[in-house]
C-alpha cells in the first residue's frame, strides 16, 4: 500500500471513530501515505491526527444551497481535479452514502465500500467495486475499525488509538490535589446539556442534581454548546449555580483543548461527548433518543453509556458513574 484514501465527510462523532483506522492502517502499512475527504465543517479532525499526510475538503452542505453558481461550479471542478491527481491503492467510503459515492467516483483506485446490506444508504453499495458486510447493531469505533480490516486484509488486536496524542495534558501539578486546587486554576468538569430536539434533553432537575454533585467534589463547571439557541438554553439551565461558565460556541480545536483538560465530561449523546472518550478523559454519556448499542463510548479511560431510547437514566445511575469516574475524589472547599 502506497497511497490511500479514506471518505468520511461528516459528522463529529462519526468522524471521530474513523481516526482509530488510521492508526490501524499505519500500524501494518507504516510507509502509506493516507489522504482524507471531509465536510468543510470538519476538517480540523481528520487534521489533528498525524497519519493523515492532507485533508482534501468537500462543502456539500455549503454547495447544495447554490449548486449552479459560478463560484461553487469551480470549487467542484477544483475537488474533481484534486480527486483525480492521484492514483490510490485503496479508495475506501466510511460513510455508505450517495453523497460520498459521487466523491468516491471522481477518484481513480480500487474503490472499497459497505455492501447493500451494510450502508446507510444501501444504493451507495452499487458503485464500488469491492463491497464488504459488517453487522450494523456494534459501536461505531468497532464497526469502522472492522470495515477498515476488511479493506486492507489486516487483523484486529490493539486497542484503538485515536492519535490525539496533540492534546495530552501532563501539567506540572503538586503532590496533592488540594494543593493543586489551591495553587492553580481549580479543576473543572465539563457539560454538555443541550441539544437539537428537546426529546433528546435530559430532565432539568437531574442535571441540577449533577451539578450540586459535581461542585461538592470541589469542581467548577464548564458547560459547552452547538449553537446560539442551545447557549441561552444552557444559561437558564444554570441560572443561580455558582462555579459554572457557560461557554459559547466554539471552534473543534478549542473544544478539545478544553476537553482535554477536564477532570470529567457529561454529555449527551453527542459528538463531543464521543470526543472526550477518544482524548482519554473520564466520560458519562447520557441516552434518551438514541441507543448504546450502536453509538456507545469508547475511550481510554472510563466510560459509561447510560440510558437507551426512550429510556433516559435516572440521576441515581448518573451519580455512580460520576462517583467511578472521579475515583476518591477529594472533597474540595467551594
Amino acid at each position: 500500500m502506497n497511497r490511500i484514501l479514506l471518505v468520511r465527510t461528516s459528522s463529529l462523532g462519526d468522524m471521530i471513530h474513523v481516526l482509530p483506522v488510521v492508526s490501524d492502517i499505519q500500524r501494518h502499512f507504516p510507509g502509506a501515505t493516507i489522504d482524507w475527504v471531509a465536510e468543510e465543517a470538519f476538517a480540523e479532525i481528520p487534521a489533528w491526527h498525524p497519519g493523515v499526510n492532507e485533508v482534501i475538503k468537500v462543502a456539500h452542505r455549503r454547495w447544495r444551497k447554490n449548486w449552479w453558481a459560478p463560484e461553487v461550479k469551480a470549487e467542484r471542478e477544483a475537488l474533481h481535479e484534486r480527486l483525480g491527481r492521484h492514483h490510490y491503492d485503496v479508495v475506501l467510503d466510511m460513510q455508505g452514502m450517495l453523497k460520498t459515492v459521487w466523491v468516491v467516483r471522481q477518484t481513480q483506485g480500487r474503490r472499497h465500500g459497505l455492501d447493500w446490506k451494510s450502508a446507510r444508504e444501501p444504493l451507495a453499495s452499487l458503485f464500488y467495486d469491492v463491497k464488504h458486510r459488517i453487522e450494523f447493531w456494534q459501536p461505531g469505533v468497532l464497526r469502522q475499525r472492522q470495515l477498515g480490516a476488511k479493506a486492507f486484509g489486516y487483523g484486529l488486536a490493539a486497542a484503538p488509538d485515536f492519535g490525539l496524542a496533540r492534546f495530552s495534558v501532563k501539567p506540572e501539578l503538586p503532590a496533592s490535589f488540594v494543593e493543586a486546587y489551591e495553587q492553580r486554576e481549580a479543576p473543572y468538569a465539563v457539560i454538555m446539556p443541550s441539544a437539537s430536539r428537546a426529546e433528546k434533553r435530559w430532565a432539568d432537575a437531574n442535571w441540577h442534581q449533577v451539578f450540586a454533585q459535581l461542585r461538592r467534589a470541589g469542581l467548577q463547571l464548564r458547560v459547552v454548546s452547538g449553537s446560539q439557541s442551545e447557549f441561552e438554553w444552557a444559561q437558564s439551565l444554570v441560572q443561580g449555580v455558582e462555579g459554572v461558565t457557560v461557554l459559547p460556541r466554539m471552534g473543534l480545536t478549542a473544544v478539545a483543548q478544553l476537553l482535554a483538560g477536564a477532570r470529567v465530561m457529561l454529555g449527551l449523546d453527542t459528538g463531543l461527548t464521543h470526543l472526550s472518550a477518544a482524548l482519554g478523559r473520564p466520560t458519562i454519556g447520557i441516552y434518551t433518543d438514541s441507543t448504546p448499542r450502536r453509538g456507545g463510548l469508547v475511550g481510554t479511560d472510563y466510560t459509561a453509556s447510560l440510558g437507551d431510547k426512550g429510556l433516559p437514566p435516572d440521576y441515581e445511575a448518573v451519580r455512580r458513574a460520576i462517583e467511578q469516574a472521579m475515583g476518591p475524589a477529594v472533597s474540595l472547599p467551594i
